[in-house]
């Protein structure tokens, strides 16, 4: 039986702080802090567009929870199935429904959590967040306006790190909420890129398929097959984005034929896999 992954954070005085790495690309300031933050499944980011760069992107389904934090007063504006939004922060489920965000003044903290701590982190179970993204308030209450006044008032990225950090650990209190072996599975699955089998997930936890696909569905607001299906497609549109053709991008990721992902493309990102190219390259 696989142990159960832990969520390691600690708290610790802001006044520690961890170095960071800093660069621009394309007028947009990318930070990350080199150490991490002190969780399993748990990757950060921060955000801040310069002259003359605007934030414009449709948001593509990955196998993470996204959590945006904004500064301020630079408020995001979120087009999508609800109408439109104007929020300081957001949540995304691994697969939310097409929607695209636009900003003009963007400072902002991103934070990927992986659905095996998602859960507990959150407050909420996956199910919940299917197919949305949410103020983030609704799910954090008004931890989130304070979060954001603490971030804001701290102009030293390696403090806002710390004190999101701290944040983070706060909540990491609570038990996880996934079974070891739906833990186990979703590692397997990320692990293998989407290419294996739910039978073969079962078998190695010693459930019957049944099981591990009511749990694992339950635990992680998505079935084995579809969060199968989605791991290969992140990892087919990270290849698209990076200038490999259809063909070679079927190929490497393990579809039968370009058919195949032409048909997952247009399903997860409502598009082509030339314009989801095109669109990363910042063509109409």
């Amino acid at each position: 039986m696989a142990a159960t992954p832990a969520v390691s954070l600690q708290p610790y005085d802001v006044r520690e702080v961890a170095p960071v790495d800093h660069e621009v690309t394309a007028g947009w300031e990318v930070t990350v802090p080199l150490s991490g933050v002190r969780a399993d499944g748990v990757r950060v980011a921060a955000f801040r567009n310069g002259p003359g760069a605007r934030l414009d992107m449709r948001v593509l389904p990955q196998p993470v929870v996204t959590v945006v934090i904004g500064f301020e007063d630079g408020m995001l504006t979120v087009d999508g199935t609800n109408g439109r939004q104007t929020l300081g922060s957001l949540v995304a489920a691994p697969v939310p429904a097409p929607t695209r965000i636009r900003g003009e003044r963007v400072e902002c903290v991103e934070v990927h959590l992986s659905p095996v701590v998602a859960s507990s982190l959150m407050g909420v179970s996956l199910a919940e967040l299917d197919g949305e993204i949410t103020d983030l308030e609704n799910v954090w209450g008004r931890q989130t306006s304070r979060l954001r006044e603490q971030l804001a008032a701290t102009t030293s990225w390696p403090r806002r790190f710390a004190l999101l950090d701290e944040f983070l650990a706060g909540r990491s209190a609570k038990p996880p909420s996934v079974d070891p072996e739906v833990a186990a599975g979703w590692e397997r699955i990320v692990a293998q890129r989407g290419r294996i089998r739910v039978g073969d997930l079962a078998a190695s936890c010693g459930w019957s398929r049944k099981r591990f696909w009511s749990r694992f569905s339950a635990q992680l607001g998505l079935t084995p097959k579809r969060a199968a299906m989605l791991v290969r497609f992140d990892h087919a549109a990270t290849c698209l984005q990076a200038g490999r053709g259809p063909v070679e991008t079927a190929m490497v990721c393990g579809y039968a034929d370009q058919s195949h992902l032409h048909r997952d493309v247009l399903a997860f990102a409502g598009c082509t896999p030339g314009a989801l190219t095109r669109a990363t390259e910042g063509k109409q």
